[in-house]
């Protein structure tokens, strides 16, 4: 098949401020691509909700690996309509058969982590229009938590379907104490076991590194590479850091979404916020699920790489592709070894303030050029 008319067939799709914010290229291969986004929720009775389902029975086996990749295009817009054929899936540089694939938007668990620390005085309202964007752009049907911290984590409300009830709790979210962040994300996790969907999600939010946990990084990284959460970031940070705490923020954000194969936003201005959460709303409504069974699961609970490429035909437009850099073997009697090799080392995605607004967003060994043109055009 022709580039063009594979092109053709493609469906992006790219949230509501891109529509109008980027610019025309009338003379772009990729301009071929419908841009729109998708609304529908899956119906009870529907093929999407039957995939809904098969996913949740299949994930309880551990023999089988699910991998969330997202595709976008240059201008950072999520692209839909690709089939089995145009991945390729590695464990360990071994090529993997894929066995289960999804592309429906199906609902999921998302456990939000909001910081209210005494920082965020002055980040507070725009911190709390980012939860509301994020709530706006995701799948009707998700379920959603709301946990803040400052001296130590707390669950503010549990997991609904209503989003107003997770609005109606951020104007009592008023900035005092300390961060506790690792802490947060260490409880955040262990509460998604009660969550309903296969599908789960943490969105952090914060200004600030940790300076009051109970638990350490290194903890934390074991919880996150063991379970199966993407972890996003949005850190807004000052120019000078008065702290080495507040200076390691960045890295502590990227780090721990770079774990998950998710992304790692870093700004300096506030008032980015509710465009960055409203782009991961969207994400996580355009994702596709690759499932495969390791062809070498030998029971040792060791780190195992993953690596997704894109086979599209000559001549096709350059597209990026963001997944999961590992998981943990099924384990026989025996804890995971913490000297097991790592995932790559990853770098937070900065937008510098003074800067033409273009932020670059890390995540292992994939790095993507977005959100230029939104966050360009916020005051």
């Amino acid at each position: 098949m022709h580039a063009k008319q594979f092109l053709g067939r493609l469906l992006c799709i790219a949230f509501a401020a891109l529509i109008n914010l980027c610019p025309a290229h009338a003379q772009s291969a990729i301009d071929e691509v419908h841009i729109e986004p998708r609304v529908q929720a899956a119906q009870p009775d529907s093929p999407n909700s039957t995939a809904k389902n098969t996913l949740a029975t299949i994930r309880k086996n551990v023999e089988l690996v699910l991998v969330p990749v997202t595709v976008t295009d240059a201008y950072n817009r999520f692209v839909t309509g690709l089939e089995p054929g145009n991945f390729q899936l590695f464990q360990d540089k071994h090529p993997q058969p894929i066995k289960y694939f999804w592309k429906d938007d199906t609902p999921v668990s998302v456990g939000i982590v909001f910081d209210v620390s005494g920082s965020m005085i002055t980040k507070i309202e725009r911190a709390r229009d980012a939860v509301v964007a994020l709530l706006q752009a995701s799948n009707p049907q998700d379920e959603f938590f709301l946990m803040t911290f400052a001296d130590q984590p707390t669950l503010v409300q549990d997991f609904t379907s209503n989003a107003d009830d997770i609005q109606g709790r951020l104007p009592f979210t008023k900035p005092n104490g300390n961060t506790s962040l690792i802490d947060a994300v260490f409880m955040a996790m262990s509460h998604m076991r009660s969550a309903r969907y296969s599908r789960r999600a943490l969105v952090i939010i914060s200004d600030g590194g940790d300076n009051r946990s109970r638990y350490t990084e290194n903890e934390l990284k074991s919880v996150i590479k063991e379970g199966d959460v993407l972890v996003y970031s949005i850190g807004v940070f000052d120019t000078v850091f008065r702290t080495q705490e507040e200076r390691l923020g960045p890295d502590l954000l990227a780090t721990i979404s770079g774990l998950t194969g998710a992304s790692s936003y870093i700004l300096q201005n506030p008032n980015h916020l509710p465009v960055v959460a409203e782009h991961i709303g969207y994400e996580l409504r355009n994702q596709y699920i690759l499932g495969y069974r390791p062809d070498n699961s030998a029971g040792d609970g060791k780190w195992r790489k993953i690596k997704v490429k894109l086979e599209l035909p000559r001549g096709f437009p350059t597209l990026q592709v963001q997944a999961r850099p590992g998981y943990y073997s099924a384990l026989s009697n025996k804890r995971t070894d913490e000297s097991q090799p790592q995932p790559a080392e990853v770098s937070p995605a900065k937008c510098p303030s003074g800067s033409d607004g273009s932020c670059i967003k890390s995540s292992g060994e994939v790095t993507v050029l977005g959100l230029h043109d939104s966050i360009a055009n916020v005051p």
